[in-house]
């Protein structure tokens, strides 16, 4: 199956609890996955116009707990980097930290990225991750191994990984795959900010 398909079949399989969790997660699906990198993508929101939309969901629906981290989440999803780097360095705790490793590993900063993701240790939305990650990576053993070290998601090895494949060329393997396990990153810890 290619990454697209799989994800398709993944979100089909995952608890849309609220209408809030499907509106957020429509925030998410539109652009498609997001670069390895920094790099800005087409079809994604500005960051004034995800704000006001972040904003009116949740003035219609409530603001969950965890408002800010899905904010932070969902701005460096639409590739403002800086506007979620401000949010997510003010929250110091291992949600904080996830957000912030996941944008330093896009910024490029590997090294920030794996100080941020041990600060975060084994976050329970992994666990999660985990599952989703398994169909992804069932057509590649070797990346299997490395990321889902005894069946756990391994941060630091993403890290490593997207590190390899940044110095290939975007169309090259395994790009679309790490793409795609970015976008599951994302679908999970949104997941859990919302539980």
């Amino acid at each position: 199956l290619s990454c697209i398909r799989v994800i398709r079949v993944i979100r089909g399989q995952l608890k849309m609890s609220s209408p809030l969790h499907k509106e957020l997660r429509a925030l998410i699906t539109q652009p498609g996955p997001a670069a390895l990198g920094p790099a800005a993508r087409p079809g994604t929101l500005a960051q004034a116009d995800l704000n006001r939309a972040l904003d009116e969901l949740f003035r219609r629906h409530g603001s969950p707990a965890k408002a800010e981290l899905i904010r932070a989440l969902l701005l460096l999803w639409h590739d403002h980097h800086d506007a979620s780097h401000v949010i997510s360095q003010s929250i110091e705790n291992p949600d904080g930290s996830l957000v912030h490793g996941i944008l330093h590993r896009r910024e490029p900063d590997y090294s920030n990225a794996k100080y941020w993701f041990r600060r975060v240790g084994q976050h329970p939305c992994f666990a999660e991750l985990s599952k989703l990650a398994a169909p992804l990576l069932a057509a590649d053993a070797k990346l299997s191994a490395q990321l889902l070290t005894g069946g756990a998601w391994d941060a630091s090895a993403f890290v490593d990984a997207v590190e390899v494949a940044a110095s290939k060329p975007a169309m090259d393997a395994p790009h679309p795959l790490l793409r795609a396990l970015q976008q599951a990153e994302t679908e999970a810890a949104l997941d859990y900010f919302l539980t």
